[in-house]
């Protein structure tokens, strides 16, 4: 629960709309409000019923949040090298730098680092600030290492970066092809679209393309674990046997695309047995799906990250558009190549220009045209002539001195960027680094010489464009916080003093938005798709009112008084087949399969693939908040082929270090890389369902939950060529046992000196505890390789001295319970990095039980003698129920599996025994998982 002051004149129960801050998907929230004279509470949150995105549907994420809207962890006042100042002098540091730094160096010599996080209207004023005013194109956004890819292929395919499909395609097709992709965990309510589309037509069919068995496999007729980056040479072998099938209408194909021939020559030389061979297939199965793909009338092909996230990135997507030109499934309902965005308005920064090698409303900063347009409608000083720094080569001149001051607004580049060693020695030699963000810590704010308050999700007031297209008011509902400010007050402010007064003079988000909405039809006389101009001069009144609504509109007009009509009709892209090109025509272009350029090698001989968990966000600044929100996996883990362990030497639990040749490069040149030389050290998991010789990691741990959570690290500054997207999803690596001897876990309810509870290892990581009665309560594992006394010394060295401590000692262990009046701290602590755990004489526990056991302890106010009786391991059996699946009931895996057992075969009769999976549905592919193996199991019993 959430509560602000603000002043209104009557109580009342209110019902307030907005939108999801998650994924690309754009749900819309209800959300309900008790609002009194003094305050607004925040006390219930659903999906909205109508919005078209979700239809009411929320993912676990959504769900919850509410419990991550608190003002815990909030940066609530600016500060300049540490202290706390002023609004006045904060802006008055900025434009001082950015003046003197242009003055002295030039315009290129500043940059802004944006976010997929930011508003429309922000992501506007950053873009005329920088572009416009400043006169350089050194503004890029982390949605650079999302989509960047995504949209060169669509722009060299159709002239325009337009996403040529609908939501409602997913539901209304005969094959839907996912590469790329785990949408059950990384876009849940668009994959319970597709389940539900499924299930009420038996006919369609879907086609999973991945490394790895994920939970969306649970819906796929077919699942090609591919080689990782070998997404063309499938594609390119698709398109072979089209031709060789005579399935390609060469003369309808011409009459709207060009370059068919030439493409159709490139891909004629390899045979489908040679395809399968370099994707590392069944011949069979990559048959039945060219078959299967050669014969639907209406087929989407939906991708994300994994076809992205490649230095070959941009022909991958290439490649599938080919294939949807080349089959004449394109421009007509159910067909079409769908890239979803993974952040909640990477749309709408692509719609003002938030790339670095873009201008506004779709132009192209290297056409002369368009600049002078650009130009003259800002009335601005100067406009750049190149394109500017894309994100990896701005960290390359910011460590090289040519970029003086960046400044970043909320995003975490010190976690998302690869080569977070190189990311982390530029943003310490850089002159002024400047963070506006909502958090008082995350990994790069270490960083900052000047650090701004932002607001933040049911504080911030403006739109976002989704994954289709479609604008939604993301509306504020609560004061702004302590000192906070919207992040384009905060850049109008600081152009203010830069002498820009009179073209950033905005005082609310309706006047940027219509300002915006007139640039998209500015000379555009139908040359461009984004054309939002019938919106162009909604009044404050209208805007606050604006319902979802989807571009491109059917026609332009207005009503009787000259007022907009925002009750538009959306049209189909290219419905005409007549794209954005000069030709009108749509353009595949021959593309060969390249290796990724991060090999494996004998020192190196793992494949690292790295990618979302399914109840968190990002860097875990809002989702790190809900301990329900960690049950469904407490901390990152290094998923292990059980074969790869065996060779290896690895067992469950283990902690082991991992490096790269990325982490070998450079040279310590500053006091920081002593600390940015830490190894990368996670827990192995065991993991079936990956490929022999490839690693799994969860992205979203950070330095702020764990000290060697340096994911990052492993990856080189491998980019595609021509986007300049980052090789995310495929490192090589070496995985090696971590030197540690002893192992501690602690979990506590009071507030211990963190700090030297950290000092007490070489190694921690840390996850709020899930527990009904505790709802400050803190896990941590540490280890180090001093003797088993001296780390327990350590940790009692961390606690009030007032504690009274009870002590369970064994041949391989000490357990202890710390008391401190009604707080309560418990303390394991292990020899020889033991994974199985005998806590007492009278019980075995595993990892999971540990927890249960603190849970217990730390959640019911006992009696120290009943403590030791727990800790003689009479520990309640609903802690000893398995990993959690589903997150809003708290249901465990034993639980279902004795219900599957008895009888629940199905997803919904487990719903109706159990709960799980009725509410958010998140949970629905495990709950799939869990049914078809224990049948499985089941079944070779018998």
């Amino acid at each position: 629960m959430n509560m602000a002051t603000q002043q209104h004149d009557a109580v009342s129960e209110q019902l307030k709309q907005t939108t999801c801050p998650y994924c690309g998907v754009g749900c819309g929230v209800d959300i309900s409000c008790n609002v009194s004279k003094r305050t607004i509470t925040l006390d219930n949150v659903i999906g909205t019923p109508e919005h078209p995105a979700n239809y009411g549907r929320l993912c676990v994420k959504g769900t919850n949040l509410l419990e991550t809207n608190d003002l815990s962890g909030r940066l609530l006042h600016p500060t300049v090298a540490g202290k706390s100042v002023d609004w006045d002098t904060a802006t008055g540091v900025i434009a001082d730098k950015i003046t003197s730094t242009i003055t002295q160096y030039g315009a290129d010599a500043v940059a802004f680092y944006v976010s997929g996080q930011l508003l429309t209207e922000d992501y506007y004023v950053a873009n005329k600030l920088m572009k416009g005013f400043i006169g350089s194109a050194n503004i890029d956004t982390n949605s650079r290492l999302c989509m960047s890819s995504a949209v060169a292929a669509y722009k060299r395919a159709f002239g325009e970066d337009v996403v040529p499909c609908d939501y409602s395609d997913l539901e209304n097709t005969d094959l839907i092809v996912i590469t790329g992709s785990n949408a059950a965990w990384a876009h849940p309510v668009l994959f319970q679209r597709i389940e539900r589309a499924k299930r009420q037509n038996p006919d369609m069919k879907v086609v999973v393309i991945d490394p790895r068995q994920t939970e969306t496999c649970t819906i796929a007729d077919i699942h090609l674990a591919i080689a990782p980056g070998s997404d063309v040479a499938l594609f390119n072998g698709l398109l072979a046997y089209g031709e060789s099938t005579g399935r390609i209408d060469h003369n309808a194909v011409n009459a709207f695309a060009e370059g068919l021939d030439d493409v159709l020559l490139s891909v004629n030389v390899r045979s489908i047995e040679n395809t399968a061979r370099l994707c590392d297939v069944d011949v069979s199965l990559l048959s039945a799906f060219y078959a299967l793909f050669s014969t639907q009338k209406r087929v989407v092909t939906f991708y994300s990250m994994g076809i992205n996230q490649s230095s070959s990135g941009v022909d991958k997507a290439q490649s599938i558009i080919n294939c949807h030109l080349a089959f004449d499934l394109i421009s007509k309902t159910g067909c079409g190549p769908f890239s979803i965005t993974g952040q909640p308005n990477a749309m709408g920064g692509r719609e003002v220009g938030g790339l670095a090698n873009m201008l506004a409303v779709h132009c192209d900063i290297e056409n002369p045209e368009h600049v002078d347009a650009i130009k003259t409608y800002w009335n601005a000083p100067v406009m750049p002539q190149k394109q500017g720094l894309k994100a990896v080569d701005l960290f390359n001149d910011i460590e090289q001195g040519k970029v003086k001051f960046v400044w970043i607004m909320g995003t975490n580049p010190v976690v998302s960027m690869p080569n977070r060693r190189q990311v982390e020695r530029a943003l310490t030699q850089c002159e002024m680094v400047v963070v506006s963000d909502i958090v008082n810590a995350n990994d790069t704010l270490q960083f900052a010489h000047v650090a701004l308050p932002a607001t933040g999700w049911s504080e911030k007031d403006g739109t976002v464009t989704n994954s289709e297209r479609r604008i939604s008011r993301q509306r504020g509902i609560l004061p702004a916080p302590g000192e906070a400010k919207h992040d384009w007050q905060i850049m109008c402010d600081v152009a203010r003093r830069m002498g820009f007064a009179e073209a950033f003079d905005y005082t609310h988000p309706s006047q940027i938005f219509s300002e915006y909405a007139g640039l998209t039809g500015f000379r555009n006389n139908g040359k461009r798709q984004l054309d939002l101009s019938p919106l162009h001069g909604l009044s404050e009144s209208q805007y606050n009112n604006l319902s979802p609504i989807q571009w491109p509109f059917e026609k332009r007009d207005t009503n009787h008084d000259g007022e907009p009509i925002v009750n538009l009709h959306a049209r189909r892209p290219f419905a005409d087949k007549v794209f954005s090109t000069s030709s009108g025509k749509a353009k595949l272009i021959a593309v060969q399969y390249r290796a990724p350029l991060q090999q494996t090698s004998d020192a190196f001989p793992f494949i690292v693939n790295s990618g979302r968990a399914r109840d968190h966000w990002h860097t875990m600044t809002r989702t790190g908040k809900a301990a329900n929100l960690h049950a469904h996996m407490k901390h990152a883990n290094v998923h292990v082929h059980p074969d790869d362990a065996t060779k290896y030497s690895l067992k469950h639990g283990q902690l082991v270090s991992l490096e790269s040749p990325a982490m070998a490069k450079g040279s310590a040149k500053t006091p920081q890389d002593a600390l940015t030389a830490k190894p990368v050290i996670y827990p192995v998991k065991m993991d079936d369902s990956i490929r022999r010789g490839e690693v799994f990691i969860p992205i979203h741990w950070s330095a702020q939950w764990g000290s060697h959570c340096h994911l990052g690290a492993l990856y080189a500054s491998a980019v595609d060529p021509i986007s300049g997207q980052p090789e995310l999803k495929h490192a090589a690596a070496m995985i090696k046992p971590a030197p540690f001897d002893v192992i501690g876990h602690v979990f506590f309810d009071n507030s211990i000196d963190e700090q030297a509870l950290q000092a007490a290892g070489h190694y921690w990581r840390k996850t709020p505890l899930e527990t009904d009665k505790c709802a400050s309560g803190t896990a941590y594992d540490i280890a180090c390789d001093v003797s088993r006394r001296e780390m327990l010394a350590s940790f009692l060295d961390a606690l009030p001295k007032t504690s009274q401590i009870i002590h369970c000692h064994h041949k391989t262990h000490t357990v202890c319970i710390a008391t401190n009046n009604s707080a309560v701290c418990f303390i394991a602590v292990l020899e020889d990095n033991v994974t199985d755990i005998i806590n007492a004489s009278t019980s075995v526990l595993n990892g999971e039980g540990l927890t249960a056991l603190a849970n217990q302890i730390l959640g019911d106010a006992i009696e120290l003698q009943t403590q030791q009786q727990l800790l003689r391991g009479h520990v309640d059996e609903r802690f000893m129920q398995g990993e959690l699946v589903c997150s809003c009931f708290a249901v465990r895996e034993k639980s279902i599996v004795d219900a599957v057992h008895q009888g629940a075969v199905t997803v919904s009769a487990l719903g109706e025994a159990l709960k799980c999976g009725t509410n958010c549905g998140s949970c629905k592919p495990a709950l799939s998982q869990l049914i078809s193996r224990n049948l499985v199991i089941a079944t070779q019993s018998q």
